[in-house]
């Protein structure tokens, strides 16, 4: 039965495949087909079999390539493997129709799943979960990290292949039209085979705004509100004495590009406010291209239907006196709508829209003021008989005015305490000379700072010249400040501070927001979240200390009245794994969520937790739906945001259904969670006692290896393409914090990237099978079935072992061989790979023992078909990008460096990670 439902993938994969074969042949020559094809096969066959034949002679071909053929044989397996993604993604929405179309029962981590669980189990009626709504928050967050490895030429170009087999599939064609689809398929294909994969320039942050903000268009701005629409008619067939209720906008994407200044020296403050404004250019445009489309619609004449006297009044304030139109009510308001926007357009961007209103008209003052004239028609247009015509176009763009504003997304800032603490220290500097800020001890910083805090009177002076550094972060505030009063406070939200460490880090962010009126001492007003992230294993156990001790001060509890008694935590999973290793990272994450909940309960502060997670596992990543059902009793209490990063972006929400599958399991997930009964026990003391000991032997092994074997950091420089990754233009961010070659300085995100791109994926599991033998052997009569328990029994460590097991599966040490060869002292190589290789198999085993597998992802089929499939393509990709990093090192030290060599280097990465589909 598998099989069958398999078939279509089969056949879409195939399709593409010969269309790509076909596009070589067309454009390469017939030579250049015949020697990818026997790749191709020779690949097929040693994965398939196990031939050893097969493998040494695609050994013998790919080492014999020369240059030229190189760059083809990569371009075309990376092509491969981005194609082989969109049919993957085309089968999963195929299989999700089949199931509503067969009336299935919803399945989990669907929203029809959640609501039905959540009424079935009597955790709440249709009424409490629309008034649970009202206080939700469900936040996926935008990040430019530099693992978004895919221009966004070639996603335009994918997105055609998906529109164009999803035709296929939807529909029953005619031969005329079959034929249509294939000749359009093969020229999308062969668009695509002519793009260029990479950017011939380091992208900038206004690029990387750009490419976030093609999800919106794309998406976010037709899905979310469908998404809305949804939830609510659900709501209202469970209980009609609902009526047609409207939900409060809960669902919040947000964003970090052009607001993040961690590291980052090139977002200023003039980058934020343009970044703001494409925001916003964005989101009206929309509005104008729906409100024109409805104005073509309700052409509604009064003869016919009646009108409400406020629809009257908005027809008769409009500037559209055209005699055609007289008796059309309907199209006159919304053509006053269109103008009254098109003015605000043009306020807040400075130029018209593309599109012309019929005459000016007056800017709308707000968001709010846009909506409330939509409701008008929707009023109108319920009361007179006519509630259908509300429930299409003139629904969702109601919606979209209110869960996008005029600023689309709202964005973060965020900046390293280390920034803030010397801004802080050069305005007290100068405004009392002497005062000697960074020498003082915690105490006194507080207290100085708290004395700051309870006057209106502002540190820096128009008079004096500071830093560049300070004059830009007090720049970026104010220009935050200007923000609100331009696109209104929803455009920016939260202040993030990195490398939090006590309570002066967050004091020091409130004199800074009070330097530019967005903390106002005598209104005891905040205008945005200050959001302290805890990122090191240090920092996470010291999470709920800080914590504790902030809440203890009653000036800053006075400025949490503002932001309705609830506070955000961030807590960073890329920086704890590069730290402490996967296993540690994620027992002090979920110890410090407890430690946080309880502190948070005791306080009365409601706890918002921004969880910091990456695409890849070794950064947080995994299943989002798992993730979330795994927090600790307590931590999510309705509300959750989250980072969406790199790669996973075009993943997750590249294709809009698929976008839409996604915002349903983060929604469904929340509700699930929030809404599950208590434990009527608490978790085990005997799995916290395993997990500590588990915990503190991976610990050992990791740092054992990572920062405490000689010669270490030169492996891993010259056994990855960690070199190669940070000249390539796939972010505007550095690779490392500073310029050295410690992993200490190493940003997490390339950290990760290097070890997927050489198949080792080290901080995905690294650790574990040390940890489990230590146990064992102390506890050889129970510890094996206490750690089956654990498994069982503990969303935590069951949401970690499927994680690792599916990190494992794409794990190949026998590729991840050649690339230590590339370490030239034979002896470090030797050391290090056999200590990486006997953990490796240690960790495998330990897996199985715990799961009762007998093969990796036996517990999920489908992922191990796909894993499996992928391969063949995957392998040569690897094999070849190992030679060409050899022969590119030999020539950089000949001082002869080859373009083409680095070209066929940097497509490598790029088809690898699409491979993987986690680049970091």
């Amino acid at each position: 039965m598998n099989q069958d439902k398999d078939a279509p993938l089969r056949d879409d994969i195939r399709l593409l495949g010969r269309l790509l074969g076909d596009t070589v042949r067309d454009q390469q020559g017939e030579a250049a087909f015949g020697l990818i094809e026997r790749i191709r096969q020779n690949s097929v066959r040693f994965r398939r079999d196990d031939d050893i034949a097969a493998r040494r002679e695609l050994e013998d071909i790919l080492d014999a390539l020369s240059r030229e053929q190189t760059i083809q044989v990569v371009r075309a397996f990376s092509y491969f493997s981005h194609l082989a993604n969109i049919a993957e993604d085309q089968h999963h929405i195929r299989r999700s129709r089949a199931h509503l179309i067969a009336g299935s029962a919803p399945r989990e981590g669907s929203l029809a799943h959640a609501l039905q669980h959540a009424l079935d189990s009597g955790a709440a009626d249709p009424a409490a979960l629309a008034g649970f709504f009202d206080g939700a928050l469900v936040s996926p967050v935008l990040t430019a990290h530099p693992t978004e490895v895919q221009r966004k030429s070639i996603l335009n170009c994918e997105t055609v292949i998906a529109r164009l087999l999803d035709a296929r599939d939807r529909m029953q064609l005619t031969p005329e039209e079959a034929e249509a689809n294939d000749e359009a398929l093969r020229r999308a294909v062969l668009t695509l085979w002519q793009t260029r994969m990479l950017r011939t320039a380091k992208l900038s942050v206004i690029d990387e705004v750009n490419n976030g903000l093609s999800y919106f268009e794309t998406t976010f701005l037709r899905e979310l509100p469908r998404l809305y629409a949804s939830l609510e008619d659900r709501l209202a067939a469970a209980d009609p004495a609902l009526g047609a209720p409207e939900l409060a906008a809960f669902v919040q994407v947000g964003s970090w590009i052009g607001g993040d200044r961690d590291g980052n020296p090139f977002v200023t403050a003039e980058v934020l406010e343009r970044a703001l404004a494409m925001q916003c250019a964005v989101a009206l445009g929309h509005y104008l291209d729906e409100l024109h489309i409805l104005g073509s619609q309700l052409s509604l004449g009064i003869g016919l239907v009646s009108a409400s006297d406020a629809l009257l009044a908005l027809a008769e304030a409009s500037p559209d006196h055209s005699p055609h139109r007289s008796d059309e009510p309907y199209r006159r308001a919304i053509s006053g709508i269109y103008a009254r926007l098109a003015a605000t357009y043009r306020s807040l961007l400075g130029h018209d829209p593309l599109r012309h209103a019929v005459a000016v008209a007056q800017p709308y003052p707000s968001a709010a003021a846009l909506a409330e004239d939509l409701d008008v028609l929707h009023r109108s247009l319920a009361a007179n008989g006519s509630a259908a015509l509300t429930r299409g176009r003139l629904r969702q763009l109601r919606r979209a005015v209110k869960v996008f504003g005029f600023h689309l997304a709202p964005l973060d800032l965020r900046q390293n305490s280390d920034v803030h603490e010397r801004v802080v220290a050069e305005l007290l500097e100068r405004a009392c000379p002497g005062t000697a800020y960074s020498g003082l001890d915690e105490d006194a910083r507080c207290a100085l700072l708290l004395e700051e805090l309870a006057t209106a009177r502002p540190l820096a002076s128009p008079h004096v010249r500071y830093s560049d550094e300070t004059a830009g972060e007090l720049a970026i505030f104010r220009a935050a400040r200007q923000a609100h009063l331009r696109y209104g406070t929803a455009a920016i939200h939260n202040c993030i501070i990195s490398k939090t460490d006590d309570v002066s880090d967050l004091l020091e962010l409130a004199v800074l927001l009070k330097e530019a009126g967005l903390l106002r001492p005598l209104e005891n007003a905040l205008d945005v979240n200050i959001v302290p992230l805890f990122e090191t294993i240090g920092d996470l156990e010291n999470a709920s200390g800080v914590m504790e001790r902030i809440f203890s001060i009653p000036a800053y509890r006075g400025l949490l009245e503002a932001r309705a008694h609830t506070q955000e935590v961030m807590l960073g999973y890329s920086d704890s794994n590069k730290d402490g290793g996967f296993l540690t990272s994620g027992w002090a994450l979920y110890k410090a969520e407890g430690e946080l909940v309880d502190t948070f309960a005791r306080h009365g502060v409601r706890l918002r937790l921004f969880h910091g997670r990456g695409g890849s596992v070794g950064r947080g990543g995994g299943p989002s739906y798992q993730a979330i059902l795994a927090q600790p009793e307590g931590a999510v209490q309705g509300q959750i945001r989250l980072t969406e990063q790199g790669e996973v972006i075009g993943a997750k929400y590249g294709n809009p259904e698929v976008g839409r599958r996604n915002l349903e399991v983060l929604v469904a997930a929340t509700l699930a969670t929030s809404l599950r009964p208590a434990s009527a026990a608490p978790t085990p003391p005997a799995f916290l006692d395993a997990m500590q000991a588990l915990s503190d032997a991976a610990f050992a092994a990791y740092r054992g290896l990572v920062y405490e074997t000689a010669g270490f950091e030169r492996y891993f420089w010259e056994s990855t393409v960690i070199s190669e990754i940070a000249a390539l233009n796939i972010g505007s961010r550095p690779a490392s914090r500073k310029k050295t070659t410690a992993i200490e300085d190493l940003r997490a995100i390339p950290w990760v990237f290097s070890w997927s791109q050489c198949r080792v994926m080290l901080p995905g599991w690294y650790g574990f099978g040390s940890a489990v033998r230590d146990f064992l052997a102390a506890r050889p009569d129970d510890g094996l079935a206490l750690l089956q328990r654990m498994n069982t029994e503990w969303p935590f460590f069951q949401t970690l072992l499927s994680n690792m097991d599916m990190v494992l599966s794409k794990t190949d040490l026998a590729i991840a061989s050649r690339y230590a060869e590339l370490v030239k002292d034979a002896a470090l190589r030797e050391a290090i790979f056999g200590r990486i290789r006997a953990e490796h198999q240690a960790t495998v085993d330990a897996v199985l023992q715990i799961t009762g597998q007998t093969e990796l992802l036996d517990a999920n089929p489908l992922l191990k078909r796909s894993i499996r499939n992928r391969f063949p393509y995957l392998d040569p990709l690897n094999h070849v990008q190992v030679e060409l990093l050899r022969r590119h090192r030999d020539a950089a030290e000949a001082n002869g460096i080859d373009e083409r060599i680095r070209l066929g280097i940097h497509i490598s990465i790029n088809g690898i990670a699409a491979g993987l589909r986690n680049s970091g």
